[in-house]
């Protein structure tokens, strides 16, 4: 549920900086909601349809994992790249060229006749989202000004959080008519919409970037995450660590390696500076944002599917499951983000995963009879009050982590690697993917148990990183 993202995310804070506004900022606002709207929608709405393409297209578990992390996978690697190529070619453009990939990818994903072609063209939506989404933030900062451009944040959030609410519950309708194909035909119109809006009027960029492209480091990472999460999926699944997926392991560190020497070597005109990691606080809290989005992730792929498969829930019902915890964000984050401006960002950090972690002991409750008020609606109450706690005070404890030289940087980087933490999680799921009957449901269970004590440890990395002085 990419909406929760929208919620609190660092780069929807530091998006491009303050400029007038244009002639038709109302519109250029509703071109940037429906183009990032789509990732939004495409991230929460797949999770509910994983049983039915499993049955549909002969999947095992490993190739359901890889059904999220074939989109994951480019939009975690390549969303620095993107915004960067924005800067380089021109906004505009390029959130024109990434919501018309993603748009073809769509249409490829609901026309596949067979797994290897979704996984393709799922791969393509990802590198599509990588483009849109930093450049419709970006379009968005230059746009407006002062208390105008808070609003239009705060509205951009809002119905982003909205949109991928309701595409779980719409996906979910589809399904249960017999269609897993209509969810991604979804996509067209909004996409066909924000293409001719942002043609029409969204200004052009006056000039480009003088910095050359990072397309070395965007290569290097994007490959060493597909290693890495290639060797965890087989890794995670029936066959074990096989020395194909030990291979992949040496081949990931070896890329990663590679990567930071790149980036090492281009200094500020890195897609990821190093000079970021030189802030104590910066390093706790990018643990923080992959330990506790990990667990979401995780979270946002097994229920519905759990509650599908293992509790006889309807498409509808189990997309509608989540629906409580992106509508809580979306009203309760700016009271989070006062308070942490009054008290630092610390304590609402070191509490907040605290609680996401009882919430998911309460997973625990569980099983084949679970009614959904008494059983599952309590646990997703409990997780959104505790992100809820975290999302908006990691937004000013990101931008405050750094220099001003470096905010936008910091702000995209927590960003994708809030994303590389729903990949990695996703990758480790084959065990309780391919389980059945009532191991599915003990499977679920000690997954919910690892993601609380994930939780935790993400607590503790705010608590002991971050500096006791931490105010926005």
């Amino acid at each position: 549920m990419s909406c929760i993202y929208a919620a609190g995310d660092p780069a929807i804070a530091h998006s491009a900086g303050a400029a007038a506004c244009g002639p038709h900022p109302r519109l250029v606002l509703a071109t940037t909601i429906l183009a990032s709207g789509l990732a939004f929608v495409d991230g929460s709405v797949v999770n509910v349809a994983l049983p039915t393409i499993a049955q549909s297209l002969n999947a095992d578990a490993a190739a359901l994992q890889w059904v999220v992390n074939s989109y994951l996978l480019p939009l975690s690697a390549l969303l620095l790249l993107g915004g960067a190529a924005g800067d380089h070619f021109g906004r505009r453009r390029l959130l024109v060229a990434g919501t018309a990939v993603f748009a073809l990818a769509s249409l490829a994903c609901a026309l596949a006749p067979a797994l290897p072609a979704l996984l393709a063209a799922r791969l393509v939506q990802g590198i599509g989202a990588a483009m849109l989404m930093p450049n419709s933030l970006a379009i968005l900062g230059q746009t407006f000004s002062g208390a105008s451009k808070g609003r239009a944040i705060g509205i951009w959030a809002a119905t982003g959080a909205a949109m991928g609410a309701i595409g779980p519950v719409i996906g979910g309708w589809l399904i249960d008519l017999g269609s897993w194909r209509a969810i991604f035909l979804l996509n067209l119109p909004p996409a066909c919409a924000a293409i001719i809006l942002a043609w029409r009027f969204v200004p052009q960029d006056p000039h480009g970037s003088a910095y050359p492209l990072d397309t070395r480091g965007g290569i290097l990472a994007t490959a060493g995450l597909a290693a890495l999460t290639w060797a965890l999926t087989v890794g995670s699944s029936t066959r074990g660590w096989t020395l194909g997926a030990l291979i992949a392991v040496g081949m990931a560190v070896l890329l990663l390696a590679w990567f930071l020497r790149n980036e090492a070597r281009l200094g500020a005109k890195a897609m990821m500076p190093l000079a970021l990691f030189g802030s104590k606080s910066f390093v706790g809290l990018t643990i923080f944002t992959l330990l506790l989005y990990g667990a979401l992730g995780a979270l946002l792929v097994l229920l519905p599917y759990v509650l599908i498969k293992g509790a006889a829930y309807s498409g509808i019902a189990a997309g509608a499951a989540l629906l409580p915890l992106p509508l809580i964000l979306t009203v309760s984050s700016p009271a989070a983000g006062a308070l942490a401006a009054r008290i630092g960002a610390r304590i609402p950090l070191s509490v907040g995963p605290l609680v996401v972690a009882a919430g998911f002991m309460l997973a625990l409750r569980i099983n084949p009879s679970t009614d959904y008020w008494t059983g599952v609606l309590p646990m997703i109450l409990v997780i959104a009050l505790g992100m809820s706690a975290a999302v908006a005070p990691l937004t000013t404890a990101v931008l405050t982590s750094v220099d001003a030289a470096h905010t936008g940087s910091a702000s995209g980087f927590n960003s994708a690697v809030a994303r590389t933490g729903g990949l990695v999680a996703t990758a480790l799921l084959g065990s309780v993917l391919a389980a059945e009957g009532h191991l599915l449901l003990v499977a679920f269970h000690v997954a919910m148990g690892i993601s609380a004590a994930t939780c935790v440890a993400a607590s503790l990395s705010a608590f002991t990183l971050l500096a006791r002085d931490t105010h926005s």
